[in-house]
C-alpha cells in the first residue's frame, strides 16, 4: 500500500497546516484579550534576582486605572506544588479586573524560577513570596501601589507559603516593636518614628489561604498580624492529614484556631459558621472560613472558590468593584489556550508530511506494510486477553514506581538540589514508563514467537526494518518538527504572553535555560515506552478490515486505561469511605490528571506518523521530544542554582 503523497494529499496537508496555524493565532489573540480584559490590564513578565544568586519569575497584572494619583492594592499569588504562575490566572485576571494589581510568581524550583538553597523554603522564603513582597514594599518603581495594602494568596503548598510569609513578617514586626520599646531607657513609649518603623516590618496586611490547613497551628498564628481568609475543598483528597481526618471545616481544630486567634477569650467559638466574617479589618483581626464543595486539584478552576478569593480582597482592601464576584471571564482564557494547544498538536502531522516532500527526507517514505491477517476466534481472545493484561500491569506498577523513586533518586525525592534526575514527581512516571515499555516489548516478542508467526505474521508487516542512516535522518526530521512546535509556542508567548494549555495539560513557554540539558537524561529512557507504544499500535494491533477510528480508539484506551483504573479506584474508594485509597502517594495519583490525556492521544499520533513513513520510528521520536519536554517544564525541578 503506497503512502506517497499525490496532489490531493498535499493540498490536504497544506489546508490542515493553515487550519492549525489559525487555531494557534485565534487562541493566542483570544487568550490575550481575556487576560488583559480587553486592554484594560497590562500584563508583563519579569524576573526578580534574590539572595544567593537565586531568582523568582513572575507576571505583573496592572489595571490601567492604577496610577500614582490613584494607587491600587496589590496581591502576590503563589501556585501550589507542581504548578506555575499560569495555572493561577483565574485569581490574577479576576482580581485585576476589579482594580487590584497582581504579581503571580513561579515558586522556587517550579516554572522558570530558580531552585532555592534554603532547606525550609516555605517557612523562610514563602517559596519566593517573601522576597517578592519585600521588593513591592521597598521599590520606588511601583509608584501606583498602595504599600499599606499588600496581600498574598496561594493554593495548596502556595497557601502554606503565603501563610508562613505573613507569619514571618508579623514576627519581624513584633521583634522590631520590642527593640523600639527597649531602646527607651525611661520606660516611656518609644518615639512615633521608631514605632512606625516597627510596624513597617509587617508588609502583608491580608492573606487568603487556599487548599491548605496543616500549618494553621498556634505557633504560626501567634505572630500573624493580618486579615485572613481560608478556603478548603469540602471533598479534599488530602483531608486524611487533618486532625479530624476529614474536610469539614465547621468544627475542624485548624479552622477554629484560625478564627479564635483574633477573638477575645470570652468571644471564642466552638463551631465555625462557613462564610461568616469574624473580627474586624480595622485592626487586622478579620477571619473568614470557606468550605467550597470541590476536590483539591479542581479548586483553582472552581468559580465559587475564585469568587471567595475576590470577595475577600475587595472587602479587606475597601475596593468597590462595579462587577460582582460571579462575573468571571477566566474560563474563556482556558478555552482559548486549549484552542492554541489543539492547533499546535494538529500542526505536527501535516508539517511533517510537507517536510517529507523535500528531497532530503523523501527517502524516509516507504509503502505502508500490509496489515496483520484478520484474527480468528483464538486471535481475538488472545488480543483482548493481552489488552486486559497490559492495562492491569500499567495499573499495578504505578504506585510501586512512586515508592521506588526514593531509592533510585534519593536526592530529588528529598527535595535536595541535584543534576541527577532532579524532577521528583516525573521520576515516578519515568520508572513506570520504562517498566511498561520493556514489558510491552517482551509481550510483543512472545506473542509473535508463540502465536503470530504460526498465523501468517511476518516481520515485514511490522514496519520496523530500517538502517542507521535512516534512523539518523528520521531523528533529524523529528528535531525539526519539535523545534518548530516550540517556535510556535515562543512566538505566541512573545506576542500574546500566553502559552498552550488546558487545566492540567500544558506546554509552558517559560522555563530555566538549563532545563533542556536535564531533558537529555529523561528523553532517551522515556523513548523506550514511546517506541513500544508505536510498535504496539502499528505492528501488533493493525488488522485487515479494521476501521481506522476503531483502531485508534482501541489503542488510545489501551495506552491509558491502566492509569484511568488508578484514578477510578482512588475516587470510588473516597466516595465510599471518605478517605482516598492511596494516602501515601495521593499527590502522584493527582499527577495522573495531566498524564492520562497525553497517554490517550499518543497512539493516535503514532498511527498517523506511521501512515506518513511506513515505519514505526518518526511518531515516537516526535511525541517523546514534545510530550516529555512538556512534562519536564510543568513540574517541580530541584536543579542546582549554578
Amino acid at each position: 500500500m503506497s503512502n506517497r503523497p499525490d496532489g490531493n494529499q498535499n493540498n490536504c496537508a497544506i489546508i490542515c497546516l493553515w487550519i492549525s496555524l489559525a487555531l494557534v493565532m485565534v487562541g493566542g489573540v483570544g487568550a490575550h484579550l481575556v487576560q488583559t480584559d480587553g486592554g484594560k490590564i497590562d500584563v508583563v513578565g519579569f524576573r526578580l534576582p534574590t539572595e544567593n544568586g537565586q531568582w523568582v519569575t513572575a507576571d505583573l497584572f496592572r489595571p490601567k486605572t492604577a496610577t500614582e494619583d490613584n494607587k491600587a492594592p496589590m496581591v502576590v499569588i503563589c501556585p501550589g506544588f507542581e504548578r506555575s504562575k499560569e495555572t493561577m490566572t483565574s485569581y490574577s485576571i479576576e482580581l485585576a479586573r476589579r482594580g487590584i494589581a497582581v504579581i503571580a510568581i513561579d515558586p522556587y524550583s517550579q516554572g522558570a524560577s530558580s531552585s532555592s538553597l534554603q532547606k525550609r523554603s516555605a517557612s523562610k522564603e514563602g517559596y519566593g513570596v517573601v522576597p517578592m513582597v519585600e521588593y513591592i514594599s521597598d521599590t520606588p518603581d511601583l509608584n501606583y501601589i498602595d504599600k499599606s495594602k499588600i496581600g498574598a494568596t496561594g493554593y495548596s503548598a502556595g497557601g502554606n507559603a503565603v501563610l508562613q510569609s505573613a507569619s514571618l513578617f508579623g514576627a519581624r514586626e513584633m521583634k522590631a516593636m520590642k527593640r523600639a520599646i527597649a531602646r527607651d531607657p525611661a520606660g516611656d513609649p518609644a518615639s512615633e518614628r521608631e514605632l512606625a518603623h516597627a510596624r513597617s516590618e509587617d508588609k502583608i496586611s491580608a492573606v487568603f489561604i487556599g487548599g491548605y490547613v496543616l500549618t494553621l497551628t498556634s505557633d504560626v498564628l501567634s505572630t500573624l498580624d493580618a486579615d485572613v481568609g481560608m478556603d478548603y475543598a469540602r471533598y479534599d483528597e488530602g483531608a486524611f492529614r487533618t486532625e479530624h481526618k476529614n474536610a469539614d471545616m465547621r468544627d475542624a481544630p485548624e479552622s477554629l484556631r484560625l478564627v479564635n486567634s483574633a477573638l477575645a477569650d470570652g468571644q471564642q467559638c466552638t463551631n465555625v459558621e462557613i462564610g461568616k466574617i469574624y473580627g474586624s479589618d480595622t485592626n487586622h483581626t478579620l477571619r473568614v472560613v470557606y468550605n467550597t464543595k470541590s476536590i483539591h486539584p479542581i479548586m483553582p478552576y472552581d468559580p465559587t472558590h475564585v469568587g471567595n478569593v475576590v470577595n475577600f480582597f475587595t472587602s479587606v482592601f475597601g475596593v468597590a468593584p462595579s462587577i460582582s464576584s460571579s462575573n468571571q471571564i477566566w474560563p474563556f482564557k482556558e478555552l482559548f489556550t486549549l484552542m492554541a494547544l489543539v492547533g499546535a498538536f494538529l500542526f505536527l502531522v501535516p508539517f511533517a508530511a510537507l517536510m517529507l516532500r523535500l528531497p532530503v527526507f523523501s527517502t524516509l517514505v516507504h509503502p505502508i506494510p500490509p496489515a496483520l491477517p484478520h484474527p480468528g476466534r483464538s486471535g481475538k481472545i488472545l488480543f483482548w486477553t493481552l489488552f486486559v493484561i497490559s492495562a492491569t500491569i500499567a495499573c499495578v506498577l504505578f504506585i510501586p514506581a512512586t515508592e521506588f523513586t526514593t531509592r533510585l533518586f534519593p536526592k530529588a525525592s528529598a527535595g535536595e538540589l541535584t543534576w541527577w534526575f532532579p524532577e521528583r514527581m516525573n521520576n515516578a512516571i519515568l520508572i513506570w514508563a520504562v517498566a511498561n515499555g520493556v514489558i510491552g516489548l517482551i509481550i510483543f516478542s512472545l506473542n509473535y514467537k508463540f502465536f503470530g508467526r504460526k498465523n501468517g505474521v511476518t516481520p515485514d508487516i511490522w514496519g520496523i526494518k530500517t538502517s542507521a542512516r535512516e534512523l539518523g535522518m528520521t531523528f533529524l526530521l523529528a528535531l525539526i518538527v519539535f523545534a518548530t512546535f516550540y517556535m510556535l509556542l515562543f512566538v505566541s508567548y512573545f506576542f500574546f504572553h500566553t502559552d498552550f494549555r488546558f487545566v492540567f495539560v500544558s506546554a509552558p513557554a517559560s522555563f530555566p535555560a538549563k532545563l533542556p540539558i536535564i531533558a537529555l537524561e529523561y528523553i532517551p529512557l522515556f523513548f523506550i515506552f514511546f517506541l513500544a507504544n508505536s510498535i504496539r499500535v502499528n505492528s501488533a494491533s493493525r488488522f485487515q478490515g479494521q476501521k481506522g477510528w476503531s483502531h485508534a480508539l482501541i489503542n488510545a484506551f489501551g495506552n491509558s486505561l491502566g492509569l484511568m483504573f488508578i484514578l477510578a479506584i482512588q475516587y470510588v474508594w473516597y466516595a465510599l469511605t471518605a478517605t482516598v485509597f492511596w494516602t501515601q502517594g495521593w499527590l502522584y495519583v493527582n499527577l495522573l490528571m495531566g498524564v492520562i490525556p497525553m497517554m490517550f492521544i499518543l497512539p493516535i499520533f503514532n498511527l498517523y506518523f506511521f501512515r506518513l513513513t511506513g515505519r514505526v520510528y518518526l511518531g515516537p521520536m516526535v511525541t517523546c521530544l514534545i510530550f516529555i519536554m512538556m512534562m519536564l517544564t510543568s513540574n517541580v525541578c530541584y536543579m542546582p542554582v549554578k
